[in-house]
């Protein structure tokens, strides 16, 4: 029987990341499996718990949204050790890409029972972070900048935030010039963003990638150029179905290594945490994590 130890974002979505692991603990617990839980005081304790309790052999969950998700996920990148995760924040764009179940007695099943899946990790590289390693995506530009201005929010939640955030971001946007280099090709870009993605989705279930696998071993590169305000509200629309990809401002790109800069200080940020200014490079590591889904 596997034995667990959950990692719990005190303030991932308020309450619900305990209110969520509550309800799946108990289904654990009546399988006759272990369970511990640890509460992180920041990310970079997050990824400590986790390391400690990978090299002791528990399967670690991550509870709680994309951040703590990525967090942790990157922490065990490149280990044996085994990841599963309780949905619990505003995003859950992961969880999402890897069919989760919501419902508390189908992920305890999950996790209870089913084989580990080896799924693609990315490696961020920079200046300032030196290092990191985060699953979802990396996205440089608008968004970036909306997803600063949702996670500062009090008011609003889930999808409402990020909608918010990009309203107020795309509103005092002005296009950037990119140097998008992929897999050593360079590919110049003016525009509102570019977006490395692992996972098909971002920003609360909005589909940047629809084609992007997160076991393939490549990044689908989306780069949205440069457009009319309204039409860019009309692109955000579409973001809901993946139907974006078909305007003729959207290219896709595909590759194993993406360096992005720009003309001026641009923001990035990377599973809705990471938050630093171009450039960046960031770096496919095929299969590097194991993962319950």
């Amino acid at each position: 029987m596997r034995q667990f130890t959950a990692i719990v974002n005190p303030t991932a979505g308020g309450s619900a990341s305990a209110a969520a692991l509550l309800q799946v603990a108990r289904q654990l617990r009546e399988a006759g499996a272990g369970l511990e839980t640890e509460y992180s005081r920041s990310l970079d304790h997050a990824r400590e718990l986790a390391r400690d309790a990978g090299r002791r052999g528990r399967v670690v969950l991550a509870v709680g949204g994309d951040g703590i998700a990525g967090g942790i996920g990157g922490a065990l990148s490149g280990t044996d050790a085994l990841l599963g995760l309780v949905p619990a924040g505003r995003g859950n764009d992961f969880a999402r890409a890897l069919n989760l179940p919501a419902d508390p007695t189908a992920l305890a099943q999950v996790l209870l029972h089913h084989e580990p899946r080896n799924v693609d990790t990315i490696e961020v590289e920079s200046a300032v972070h030196h290092r990191t390693v985060v699953l979802g995506s990396v996205y440089a530009g608008v968004d970036a900048l909306a997803n600063r201005h949702a996670n500062n929010a009090t008011l609003l939640r889930g999808a409402a935030s990020y909608y918010a955030g990009g309203l107020r971001a795309v509103t005092t946007w002005r296009a950037a010039r990119y140097r998008v280099t992929v897999d050593g090709v360079d590919h110049p870009h003016t525009g509102y963003t570019v977006v490395a993605a692992n996972s098909g989705y971002y920003g609360s279930g909005r589909l940047i990638a629809p084609e992007a696998r997160v076991d393939d071993g490549l990044l689908d590169v989306v780069m949205i150029r440069e457009a009319p305000r309204r039409l860019f509200f009309a692109l955000m629309n579409d973001l809901k179905t993946g139907a974006h990809v078909h305007r003729p401002q959207v290219s896709i790109l595909r590759g194993r290594e993406i360096r992005i800069e720009a003309d001026r200080e641009v923001p990035y940020g990377a599973d809705g945490e990471v938050e630093a200014t171009l450039p960046v490079t960031v770096r496919v590591l095929p299969g590097a994590l194991r993962v319950l889904c």
